[in-house]
């Protein structure tokens, strides 16, 4: 809409936009809208200093923010959609309940946060730091935070949907509860963290580091945790349906009551671990390592055991339909029962009577 000079309006609205850029005025929001309808041109806020400024409710849809100090800043439910906001510092600032959904966040300052119930979907949080971030609730559906540092946060009930967190730092978090289905999480640092009851169907976790992290009652069906490091990790009760292990190292692991039915755990390393209780039913564990493991009313059922390590492991039952060759080593006190209970079904491979015979059309040795 086009203005007269000689109108109030007109007036206004040159005011707003002087060519003596020392020349600025204070409007309230009535009459920002006013201005801006008349032809005014929003004050830039491209590093702009909003340290502790009240922008509670504001509509900042697109604006501007690169570089800009928001430290502290009460943004509660304020509009932030599709906003600039790369590299800004937002530092211990309150965004709970912010619409933050396509805004560019990249390599923001937003450690200490408060970010519940935010709405950050599909926002761009690539190298961004959240360490200490409260974000309980948050909508974090198909963000970017490749290389985001989230020591220490918070994202209890989170939807992490789709979200991307290749190498992202995650030590320390807490994901109880927090969706993370089809999340991308290979090469990321999740050391110590907590993934109780977290959903975390197909997701990829190839190469992450888990060392020590609680997924007591995790769902992690269907997910890919190749080479994944789960060293001492506790997995009691997690739902490990279909998921590959294969060369994951699951030293010292708690798989208390854990089900791990069709897993592949090719390769994988089971030393020490405890497997009390556990599904192994029809799981793969040809090469696996399973010294000194728990197996106690682990349930080995058709499992393939070709060329698995089992030396030394305690409480283990006759497994009865598991497939073994030649390499497979047995407990000392169980070897010669297997040997006696067991038929040969293809060239070199033998299987525990009592189960499902295989295929020998497709049985390869």
């Amino acid at each position: 809409m086009k203005t007269r000079p000689d109108t109030l309006l007109g007036r206004l609205a040159v005011a707003a936009s002087p060519p003596r850029p020392w020349l600025r005025i204070q409007a309230s929001n009535w009459w920002t809208r006013v201005l801006l309808a008349g032809g005014a041109r929003r004050r830039p806020l491209h590093g702009a200093d909003l340290r502790d400024a009240d922008l509670r409710n504001a509509d900042l849809t697109g604006a501007d923010l690169t570089g800009a100090n928001l430290r502290d800043a009460n943004l509660t439910h304020a509009n932030l959609r599709n906003a600039n906001l790369n590299d800004a510092n937002l530092t211990g600032a309150i965004l709970t309940g912010a619409d933050l959904i396509g805004a560019n966040l990249h390599g923001a300052y937003l450690s200490g946060a408060d970010l519940r119930d935010a709405n950050l979907h599909g926002a761009d949080l690539t190298g961004a730091n959240l360490t200490g971030a409260n974000l309980n609730r948050a909508n974090l559906r198909d963000a970017d935070l490749t290389g985001a540092n989230l020591t220490g946060a918070i994202l209890t009930g989170a939807d992490l949907i789709h979200a991307n967190l290749f190498g992202a730092t995650l030590t320390g978090a807490v994901l109880r509860d927090a969706n993370l289905i089809h999340a991308s999480l290979n090469d990321a640092n999740l050391n110590d963290a907590v993934l109780r009851s977290t959903n975390l169907r197909y997701a990829d976790l190839n190469d992450a580091d888990l060392n020590d992290a609680n997924l007591t009652g995790a769902n992690l069906s269907g997910a890919d945790l190749r080479d994944a490091d789960l060293t001492g990790a506790t997995l009691s009760g997690a739902d490990l349906t279909g998921t590959n292990l294969t060369g994951a190292d699951l030293h010292r692991a708690i798989l208390r009551d854990a089900i791990l039915t069709g897993a592949n755990l090719k390769r994988a390393d089971l030393t020490g671990a405890v497997l009390t209780g556990a599904n192994l039913k029809r799981a793969d564990l040809h090469g696996a390592d399973l010294r000194d493991a728990n197996l106690y009313r682990a349930d080995l059922r058709d499992a393939n055991l070709k060329g698995a390590w089992l030396e030394g492991a305690a409480n283990m039952r006759l497994p009865a339909g598991a497939t073994w060759d030649s390499f497979t080593i047995w407990p000392a006190d169980l070897a010669s029962v297997v040997i006696e209970q067991s038929d040969e079904v293809s060239p070199g491979v033998y299987q525990v009577r009592g189960g499902q015979r295989p295929d020998r059309s497709t049985t390869r040795v």
